[in-house]
């Protein structure tokens, strides 16, 4: 049975547009009560980012839980995985995440993770699919949930981070730019790497319900780039709209992307003898990331793209580091799923260990010249089209052994990725070009 909604990370869309609409979302939240009551006292947490739309279905979820008899505990603005900590740490059912990660204000999703702060599983999906076929009903009177505010949620969430670096090491003598992306770390981030001893320049902490990942944040780092070149910065962060992605800047500006981040974390634990299993990347990870980690002797397996598809082959395989190259880092030594806070703060963890920079440490691993273009497209588009698949095997036969070729469906926007990859970044350019050209031939077709 497929899903009808859930995608690879949630549901999500345009906000007013169906599936993303205060009626459906009302309904979500009585079929997701149906799914987590237990006849008890009982109750789920509800998160969300920054964005205007977020007050709306906060309330909708609100309403469709209390009439399945379902209490509420509502955390406010807070990043996607300090939910997934409190959610177990707090003993909730399950916690519900209001937020389109890096899109824009104008998309809004809904993401679940169980009881234990994980993501829910295919099976719980579907049940809650189920139930939103059904006719709303509400539990007698004196069954209905209740609503409360959790006041101390970023305190908590605060500490946890802190505590995920070893004890004894602070960040004195450090100053790092911060950008929140104007969204769901803001209130947060800042305090977690101040409060450990960095000197902290914040940008990107002012949102105003519409200005989440506008110009700020891991996906648009240029302002992140100018801060730490004009402040001399040892480094800067830049998180997304809800906090569960990183990438970050060096000294130098040069941006050091997710790839990076997980080979310097995978040869700090390789370091210490604390690292077990492979470490998982995806089908976007860069070739240089794969041969650098082999060079170490370290296991490299690819998932499909999605920090879920990584979370299922770590724990398939027992390893406890993976992420995508977007920023997605999980470390599931320290929490249950992709962490902004906690990843970066695993890295600088290891630049004062060493007493190397950021630069440094990112040297070792050489990147292979990559590019991605996105093609938009307004219907399904069989990548198996004939035309599509002759314009891949030409591209394949000019780059031999020396690169790879990748076309996939966007999980989250209508959109063909692209990616060709390999040595000669000339012709890796030219290449990808050719088959984007290919690919908008075959949907104009």
């Amino acid at each position: 049975m497929t899903r009808k909604y859930f995608g690879t990370d949630g549901i999500r869309g345009k906000v007013g547009v169906p599936p993303i609409t205060p009626d459906f979302l009302l309904k979500l939240g009585w079929a997701a009560g149906q799914v987590f009551a237990d006849g008890g006292h009982n109750f789920v947490l509800v998160g969300k980012d920054t964005r205007i739309s977020g007050y709306m279905f906060e309330s909708a979820l609100e309403a469709g839980l209390t009439a399945a008899g379902v209490g509420t505990r509502l955390l406010g603005p807070m990043p996607t995985p300090a939910i997934a900590y409190l959610t177990r740490t707090l003993h909730a059912r399950a916690g519900i995440v209001i937020s389109a990660s890096h899109n824009p204000y104008c998309d809004n999703g809904i993401k679940f993770f169980s009881s234990q702060g994980t993501k829910l599983s295919d099976d719980i999906e579907r049940k809650i699919e189920m139930y939103l076929d059904l006719p709303i009903s509400t539990v007698e009177s004196s069954k209905l949930g209740k609503a409360k505010r959790v006041v101390d949620a970023a305190g908590r969430y605060i500490e946890f981070c802190k505590a995920s670096v070893p004890s004894g090491l602070d960040f004195d003598g450090m100053k790092i730019v911060v950008d929140c992306a104007n969204g769901a770390t803001y209130q947060i981030a800042p305090h977690v790497f101040e409060e450990l001893g960095a000197q902290i320049i914040t940008i990107g902490a002012e949102p105003d319900g519409l200005n989440i990942n506008k110009g700020y944040g891991a996906t648009q780092p240029e302002k992140l780039v100018q801060m730490v070149l004009a402040n001399q910065a040892d480094l800067g962060i830049a998180l997304d709209g809800d906090g569960d992605r990183v990438i970050m800047v060096d000294h130098k500006g040069e941006i050091v992307d997710g790839d990076e981040l997980i080979y310097i974390i995978a040869k700090s634990r390789l370091r210490s003898g604390l690292l077990t299993g492979p470490v998982v990347g995806t089908l976007m990870t860069n070739l240089g990331m794969e041969h650098a980690l082999n060079a170490l002797n370290v296991g490299f397996l690819r998932a499909n793209v999605g920090d879920r598809y990584v979370i299922e082959m770590l724990a398939e395989h027992k390893g406890m580091l993976g992420g995508e190259n977007s920023g997605h880092i999980i470390c599931l030594d320290k929490t249950t799923t992709g962490d902004g806070i906690i990843a970066a703060l695993q890295v600088i963890a290891e630049l004062q260990y060493t007493g190397k920079s950021l630069h440094d440490l990112k040297s070792d691993m050489q990147k292979y010249p990559q590019v991605l273009i996105n093609v938009k497209t307004a219907q399904k588009i069989d990548l198996n089209h004939q035309g599509i698949q002759r314009a891949v095997h030409a591209v394949e036969q000019g780059l031999g052994n020396e690169g790879r070729v990748l076309l996939r469906a966007s999980g989250t926007e209508p959109l063909i990725r692209i990616m060709v990859e390999g040595q000669d970044s000339a012709k890796v350019d030219k290449y990808a070009n050719e088959l984007a050209d290919n690919v908008k031939q075959a949907i104009e077709a």
